[in-house]
């Protein structure tokens, strides 16, 4: 078993120096040293596990994983793994096509600290097939447009990796949508017995963090839709019905009526009782 040291350095004064690719046979990834790189770094790991840390946050870097580290990020890797390193400077997008150079945004110019992408087996393959024809190409010997068939093989690598974020963020708004009816429709079944957040990430089995954002994403919180479907009830039963405010509060499953009554008041701004006699009763 070697170990590797991973240049802090490219040259970015013409093709030949501004790109590399290293194919990582259970190596041991140096720890300790962090590294600010002139180039951009796509690490692809199919065996192992790598721990990196991007400016502030470490990532935890699995088998069939791709992570994107851009030019100026301050970065270090620890662990044994095998894959590919593929460094490239910011010249090489002057080489691409706009379809190409459009990723640049999405994958290198993204404000979050890194990228990681967890791989399919379709994905991993494709992208295996990928690296090894690109270093293939890189390690043989050179011919006059050489520079430019490294450039095509980048532009494949990019879109497709490109393309498996944009398939990644639709599988995750779809998950996020479904997950959001979900929680609506539970709301709707069980408000009247049940007015905790938690209670409903549990029977989703997700946080009631993850739930809340997944709720503000469609517009409002969690907390706030369950409230929302008390407040809508209440008014029904205390405008259309006869109940009582205690028969009520015992229906929208609250333990005594002061307490629906100080719930209803701070949403409301005003008491049942004040809101009931404002009504004309109605019978349903």
């Amino acid at each position: 078993m070697q170990t590797k040291l991973i240049s802090d350095f490219i040259s970015s004064t013409g093709m030949d120096e501004s790109f590399s690719l290293e194919l990582l046979e259970f190596v041991i990834l140096e720890s300790g040293k962090f590294y600010r790189p002139d180039h951009n770094i796509i690490l692809f790991v199919t065996e192992g596990s790598v721990i990196v840390t991007v400016d502030s946050e470490v990532v935890n870097v699995n088998e069939s994983t791709i992570v994107l580290i851009s030019k100026g990020q301050i970065y270090a890797m620890q662990g044994i793994a095998k894959g590919y390193i593929l460094k490239f400077g910011n010249c090489f997008w002057d080489k691409t096509p706009i379809s190409a150079s459009n990723c640049k945004a999405v994958l290198f110019d993204s404000g979050q600290n890194s990228r990681k992408f967890d791989l399919d087996d379709v994905n991993k393959n494709d992208l295996r097939l990928l690296f090894d024809a690109a270093l293939k190409d890189y390690q043989g010997p050179f011919y006059s447009n050489k520079a430019d068939a490294i450039a095509a093989y980048l532009k494949i690598i990019i879109i497709k990796i490109a393309n498996i974020h944009s398939l990644l963020q639709l599988d995750k708004e779809l998950y996020e949508t479904k997950l959001y009816q979900r929680f609506v429709l539970l709301v709707q079944q069980d408000f009247r017995k049940d007015h905790n957040v938690s209670n409903y990430s549990n029977k989703l089995r997700i946080s009631s963090r993850k739930l809340n954002d997944v709720c503000k994403a469609a517009g409002t919180g969690a907390k706030e839709i369950i409230t929302s479907e008390i407040i809508s009830e209440a008014k029904r039963l205390l405008h259309f019905t006869s109940l009582s405010i205690k028969e009520i509060s015992m229906t929208l499953g609250f333990s005594t009526p002061y307490h629906f009554s100080a719930f209803f008041k701070n949403n409301m701004g005003l008491s049942p009782a004040n809101y009931k006699s404002g009504h004309a009763q109605k019978g349903i």
